[in-house]
């Protein structure tokens, strides 16, 4: 359709979204976040019944239903404007990129750290991630809070970003952004609370829900972690990618933790060589990532020129 640019269209829907959710940050408890908790349990209480295929047409109903009725949506808005196209994209996206969404637990731990309060630290520490750590030393507090958020960073931004880009650039609009953040749903919280009420109750639909996820994070991870090089300590980001991502059980994972304590220059994973973690590095940490966030927020309006002017 005539002013039509997807490139571009892109660039604005994003930047817009990343401004709204540094003003206005979206509740860790919202309606919507709890809807997509609804929802995976509804198709898993009705179409897991444990055998092997069941788990595919799960994750399928689970992560390509709203992806798809998001495109639907998408499509007949981008008949009618480009602006409510637009708006459409701005606020799918403020539903699924952002900093902020899970933010309150770093700056949270940040905070009882600069203060000496170590107990509220391991507390919150607890809580973010589900393990005991009322015993853990200062040190692995600040190693944990840092994989941490470094990973939350890289599932509520740079993935949303990269599969937004791609399937918008396709002319399915925000999408991509959906399917990414109901695959990682399904992925780590169908698996983490496997025994939970609202999890999943078959072992082979968490296997395929990872395996999935594996391979949809794929690329992303790896553009994660080379951001983070370009940003930081290039050539130490690349050694630590090339040398230490074994360190960690899952794969992508572990390349975007070795290349940004590389990036870094601190020891993540209790073994990568750098700088034993402080406090202070936590500033550094935020600094790295929103870096990397500008680093692909220019190469998007470089993209978005190239094809305007060509």
């Amino acid at each position: 359709m005539p002013g039509y640019d997807p490139a571009t269209m892109s660039f604005f829907a994003v930047l817009l979204a990343l401004l709204i959710e540094q003003a206005k940050p979206l509740p860790p408890d919202n309606f919507v976040h709890q809807a997509w908790a609804d929802w995976a349990e509804l198709i898993g209480r009705n179409f897991d019944a444990g055998r092997g295929h069941h788990a595919w047409v799960v994750w399928a109903m689970a992560v390509g239903a709203p992806a798809l009725l998001t495109w639907l949506v998408y499509f007949g808005l981008t008949q009618a404007s480009v602006l409510l196209a637009l708006a459409f994209d701005v606020a799918v996206l403020y539903l699924t990129l952002g900093f902020r969404q899970s933010s309150h637990w770093f700056t949270d731990i940040r905070e009882a750290l600069e203060r000496g309060d170590d107990e509220q630290a391991r507390s919150l520490l607890s809580r973010w991630q589900r393990l005991d750590a009322s015993v853990l030393p200062r040190e692995q507090v600040l190693r944990h809070v840092v994989e941490q958020a470094l990973l939350e960073a890289h599932r509520h931004v740079f993935g949303v970003f990269f599969w937004f880009v791609v399937m918008s650039t396709l002319g399915l609009g925000p999408a991509g952004a959906v399917m990414y953040r109901m695959a990682g749903y399904m992925a780590r919280h169908r698996s983490r609370d496997a025994e939970a009420a609202h999890a999943l109750a078959h072992e082979r639909a968490q296997q395929a829900a990872l395996a999935a996820f594996d391979w949809i994070d794929a690329m992303p991870a790896r553009l994660t972690a080379f951001g983070f090089a370009v940003v930081g300590n290039f050539e130490e980001a690349i050694n630590g990618w090339r040398r230490d991502a074994g360190l960690w059980p899952r794969t992508h994972e572990g390349v975007i933790l070795a290349a940004a304590a590389g990036a870094l220059g601190v020891q993540l994973g209790g073994a990568t060589p750098g700088a034993t973690l402080e406090p202070s590095h936590l500033q550094n940490v935020v600094g790295l990532v929103w870096r990397s966030v500008v680093l692909w927020m220019l190469l998007l309006a470089l993209l978005s020129l190239a094809h305007v002017l060509g």
